[in-house]
Parts: structure tokens; C-alpha cells; sequence
């Protein structure tokens, strides 16, 4: 099984550095979380691993399958199998949710394979009906606007629902609990089990232990100053949720 291998990652965004050697490797088929303070680089991790051009890599590299991503575009990694869920996805005003995963969904396929022709639409409805399905999503919205009004837990549904189309080999969630309150959490935490699968590597960023409750992850790790300062099981998360950091930084070994 193939892993996305993080290895001495260095990022800056306008001249001040963010990630500070940072390694991490999230093999496919674990669910791998992060957890930290603010402003210790959790978020400049997502986006720089799927390409952000505001974040400046200064050195470091980060393989899939043997592929440095480093040096594709957003659109070659996200065809290679990287999946990013927004903490705070955008609307898109006249574009509906099913136009907008259907153009994502056959972007994948024509890269695949030059000579495919899209999906059906009849086949599409099909299949996006039977994922809505499992984040317990109304039908309806297939056909409003994109995040065009809707609440954060919608939004958030919407995000997993693309990624249960996409199908990715690596999912980046990035604070996909923010804004969502108990019933909503639930829901879209249960979507997200429902596609765990052997192909599949997670990394859940979090401040909270609660959706950790439900997505039960292989290892978690607490960032802080830009890098991974320690690692371990389950408990480590519960230990975080009762003491804080401050343990962490005068303990970990670096």
C-alpha cells in the first residue's frame, strides 16, 4: 500500500516561515489526525500540500506513490489522488452543486483516460443520489447554487460528498468540524467512515477531540512551532483534550 511521505518540509508565506522541517508519512487506508495551537501551521500544511500558489516552499518534498507533488499544479494533484475539505468552503453563484461535481468527476476521467467521453448524466444522478444519501443530504440541493446560502453543516456535507465522488487515494480535512454543531458532526462524521476503505488515507486537522469520538484514527499527532513534536495513539488525543499543549512542548524531544 502506497503512503503520502512528507519529509523535512520547509514553508513560508510572505517571508516568514510557517513549517520548520516538518515529516510525516500517512499510508493509505489510516486515518492519521493532527491537533496543535493556533497559528502553529496546521492549515499552511493543508493548503501547501495541495498547492496553494500563497505558500512558498523553501525546501523538503512530499511523494505519492513515488511522485514529488511539489512540483505539480492543484488540478495534476488532485487528479493523482490529493483531496482537500475546505474549513471554510466558497460559494460559487450560478454553478449547482451537480454541475460542479460532475465537471470535477469527468476532469478526473478525461485525465485518466484522454478518449472518455463524461458520464452519463443519468448514470451521474445515479451515483451522486446514492452518496447523498449516505450524509443523509436532501436531494434538492443537487440542484442550488454552490454553498449558495447554505448553513456550515451543509457546506461541510457538500465537501464529502465531492470527496465520495472523487474517490481520492489521500483526504485532507482541514477543520472539518468547525461550525458544525452536534446532529451535523455526527452526520458527516458517519459519511466519512462510510468511505474509509484500504485505498483510502485521511488526515483529520483539529482543535477538538469530538469528531475524533466518531473517526476513531490510527495515530495522532500534535504540531506546534511548525512541526510534528510528538505522536502516538487514540489516548493522545484525550490526554490533549484534559491538559493542553504546554506539557507537550517541554517534554517532546526534538
Amino acid at each position: 500500500m502506497s503512503s503520502l511521505v512528507i519529509k523535512n518540509l520547509n514553508v513560508s508565506i510572505e517571508n516568514q516561515k510557517i513549517l520548520n522541517d516538518l515529516s510525516l508519512e500517512i499510508p493509505q487506508g489510516e486515518v492519521h489526525a493532527i491537533m496543535g495551537p493556533n497559528a502553529t501551521g496546521k492549515s499552511t500544511l493543508a493548503y501547501t500540500l495541495m498547492g496553494h500558489p500563497r505558500y512558498q516552499v523553501e525546501s523538503g518534498s512530499v511523494r505519492l506513490n513515488g511522485t514529488n507533488i511539489l512540483e505539480l499544479t492543484p488540478e495534476e494533484r488532485s487528479r493523482l489522488g490529493i483531496f482537500l475539505a475546505f474549513q471554510y468552503p466558497v460559494s460559487i453563484p450560478g454553478v449547482t452543486v451537480a454541475n460542479f461535481l460532475r465537471t470535477a468527476l469527468n476532469s478526473h476521467r478525461k485525465a485518466a483516460n484522454p478518449l472518455d467521453k463524461g458520464i452519463p448524466v443519468p448514470e451521474f444522478r445515479k451515483l451522486m443520489i446514492e452518496k447523498m444519501q449516505l450524509l443523509e443530504m436532501d436531494h434538492a440541493m443537487a440542484g442550488r447554487y454552490l454553498n449558495e446560502g447554505f448553513s456550515g453543516g451543509e457546506k461541510k456535507r457538500v465537501e464529502i460528498l465531492q470527496m465520495a465522488l472523487l474517490e481520492p487515494k489521500i483526504a485532507i480535512l482541514d477543520e472539518t468540524d468547525s461550525g458544525l454543531d452536534i446532529d451535523a458532526l455526527r452526520i458527516v462524521s458517519e459519511g466519512i467512515n462510510t468511505l474509509k476503505n484500504p485505498e483510502l488515507g485521511i488526515l483529520v486537522i483539529t482543535h477538538y477531540q469530538r469528531i475524533l469520538n466518531y473517526l476513531k484514527p490510527d495515530v495522532v499527532h500534535v504540531m506546534a512551532e511548525g512541526r510534528i513534536l510528538k505522536s502516538g495513539g487514540p489516548e493522545l488525543a484525550l490526554k490533549l483534550e484534559e491538559e493542553g499543549y504546554e506539557w507537550i512542548r517541554t517534554t517532546a524531544t526534538v
